[in-house]
Parts: C-alpha cells; sequence; structure tokens
C-alpha cells in the first residue's frame, strides 16, 4: 500500500460483490459528505482499520452509489455493515464509538458462520423455501 493511501477501500457497485466475497471479514461503513454522523465516524472506522489489518475496511458514498446503497437496503446513515466469509453478520445504523467498534469486530472475528449457517438450515429444517 502507498504510503499516502487510507487503511481503507472505497466500495463501488463495480467492486463491493468481489471483495465481499473474496475477504474473510469486511466492514463496510455507509456514508455520505452531507453527514454529520457520518463525519463524527469516519476517523473511529478509519482509526479501527489502520489498527486491524486482517480486516478490509470498505466504504460506500451513498451519494455517488445510490443503486448499491439501495440494494443494500440503506434507510439512515451511518450504517455499518459486517460481511465474514460473504455472508452478512451485522448491520446497524448509528455512528458507533471506538469501543462500540472494537466490539463489534471482535464479536465478527469470534463468530463461527458455518456453524451458524448449519444451526440456521437445522432449526429450519432446511434452506428457506422459495417465495411463492
Amino acid at each position: 500500500m502507498a504510503a499516502d493511501a487510507t487503511a481503507t477501500v472505497t466500495l463501488t457497485a463495480a467492486n463491493f460483490e468481489q471483495t465481499v466475497t473474496d475477504n474473510e471479514v469486511v466492514l463496510v461503513d455507509f456514508w455520505a459528505a452531507w453527514c454529520g454522523p457520518c463525519r463524527q465516524f469516519a476517523p473511529v472506522f478509519e482509526r479501527a482499520a489502520e489498527l486491524h489489518g486482517d480486516v478490509v475496511f470498505g466504504k460506500v458514498d451513498t451519494e455517488v452509489e445510490r443503486e448499491l446503497a439501495g440494494a443494500a437496503q440503506i434507510t439512515s446513515i451511518p450504517t455499518l455493515m459486517a460481511f465474514k466469509k460473504g455472508h452478512l453478520v451485522f448491520a446497524q445504523p448509528g455512528a458507533l464509538p471506538p469501543a462500540g467498534l472494537e466490539q463489534v469486530i471482535a464479536a465478527v472475528r469470534e463468530l463461527d458462520v458455518d456453524a451458524a449457517l448449519a444451526e440456521h438450515e437445522a432449526r429450519e429444517g432446511g434452506p428457506a423455501p422459495e417465495k411463492e
């Protein structure tokens, strides 16, 4: 990474899906420049990105990526989403304090996605049925 590059990745409709599926853990901050809480959360997110090099920290500018924000059903910003092994495992609107973000990162790291999916399928009697 270049010395002047930030620790976060700009996510777009073109690279979002591949970034989420190609990395173990991805945290995504949906934000906009006009949003006060987004500007408040940005340095918290950047600092966490610097501390956790094994996690991909992506940012989606909802003003530029309106279709992506719509597909992600973003209704409030900032919204933080966490993906593990390509699966959405956390989504919450609002700016988190540093300690709150650290708790989310720890919980996502500890989550056994494969076991959670297996448990869900067992509880539901298999994969979710097709909607009619």
